[in-house]
């Protein structure tokens, strides 16, 4: 790596020196008020560790195992839409940088270049993320491209019924390529636990559903057989008004109770972030906003120094823990305390140039 980026604040200052108003206001802000988005933060914040001493924590192994695959941190990529906005290779630049690095990455069925250029872009693990944007022969074809693709896994996004109101862009006049190509709302709007299960049954492969933020979800898609809880309330860029979801794990991680895997995205930006969400309950988060950063600042290599970031962030975190592996790390690890800081966008670091960067 040839980046000289020693934080992630600086990436996220770069990001912002390359990019125009309108598609950092869509990187960055959230639904409304951005409420749920300030709200990911503060369950963050809320969280405090318990470290233990005199452990030799000499040799520390950050990687773990997940649906098979090593990944080299618990942090893989979410799956962002238009992603071509922030580097010229899009999804496929993400790819590159995920298999660079070693981890894995949830392809956004609304991002360039096609789903299987974006495949052949690099031999990581790759998962393919759905918006059902067309009836169930549309559903068909996608599936068949996914599969000759040979993709490991499928995520299907649940919280998008409806477009939200993202007030930044807005402002901005700066429509996503994505919103520009007219859609029929009409299959989001009426997607329900039947088609999903339909879906499920299609691509014969491990099956993920992103965006459950109820229990009661969570325990009828584990009656269903899906492999993967994905907890999200899409960056806090959906349903403005949320809980944080580091607040909604709790009842999630009691339904799931070990059937099943669980990824949380929304508002992670450090490395002890991470392991506040494992010792939670969490098997893996994926970043969406850094992943997006990384890409705006310096293409792959600006993601790959975003992950080596995190990395030496979560191994620093789990020295001072005292522990040497993952599987070491359970909730006695944590506890919750009063946040010192009201939250944003830019509060988890400290030496932006005015506190926040808009």
């Amino acid at each position: 790596m040839t980046t000289d980026f020693v934080s992630n604040e600086e990436i996220v200052q770069k990001a912002r020196q390359n990019l125009v108003q309108g598609a950092w206001d869509y990187l960055v802000g959230g639904s409304e008020s951005e409420t749920t988005m300030r709200r990911n933060r503060l369950a963050f914040d809320r969280v405090a560790f318990r470290p233990r001493v005199l452990v030799d924590v000499s040799e520390i192994n950050p990687a773990i195992n997940f649906l098979g695959h090593t990944l080299r941190i618990p942090v893989m990529l979410a799956p962002i839409g238009s992603l071509q906005v922030f580097t010229p290779g899009g999804g496929a630049d993400a790819t590159k940088a995920a298999a660079e690095f070693g981890t894995m990455h949830v392809v956004s069925s609304v991002t360039e270049p096609t789903l299987e250029e974006t495949a052949a872009a690099g031999n990581n693990p790759k998962v393919f993320q759905l918006y059902v944007h067309g009836d169930w022969q549309w559903i068909e074809d996608i599936v068949a491209r996914v599969k000759e693709a040979k993709y490991d896994a499928f995520c299907v996004t649940v919280d998008v019924a409806h477009y939200s109101r993202r007030e930044r862009p807005m402002i901005s006049r700066w429509v996503t390529p994505t919103r520009r190509r007219q859609t029929n709302p009409y299959f989001r709007a009426a997607l329900d636990w039947e088609t999903v299960d339909r879906l499920r049954n299609l691509v014969d492969m491990p099956f993920m559903i992103k965006g459950i933020a109820a229990s009661e979800d969570a325990d009828i898609a584990l009656n269903m057989g899906v492999d993967v809880i994905w907890v999200s309330n899409h960056g806090g860029r959906q349903l403005d008004g949320e809980l944080g979801t580091m607040d909604l794990l709790p009842d999630i991680v009691e339904t799931v109770n070990g059937r099943a895997k669980i990824i949380l995205d929304g508002g992670v930006q450090r490395g002890g972030d991470v392991l506040k969400a494992l010792a939670s309950g969490v098997d893996a988060i994926a970043i969406g906003k850094l992943q997006g950063w990384g890409l705006a600042a310096d293409g792959p290599d600006g993601l790959v120094r975003v992950l080596e970031i995190l990395e030496d962030e979560i191994i620093s975190a789990m020295g001072l823990l005292g522990i040497t592996s993952l599987d070491q790390l359970t909730s006695n690890y944590v506890r919750r305390a009063e946040p010192v800081m009201l939250p944003h966008e830019m509060s988890t670091w400290t030496n932006m140039p005015t506190g926040r960067i808009l």
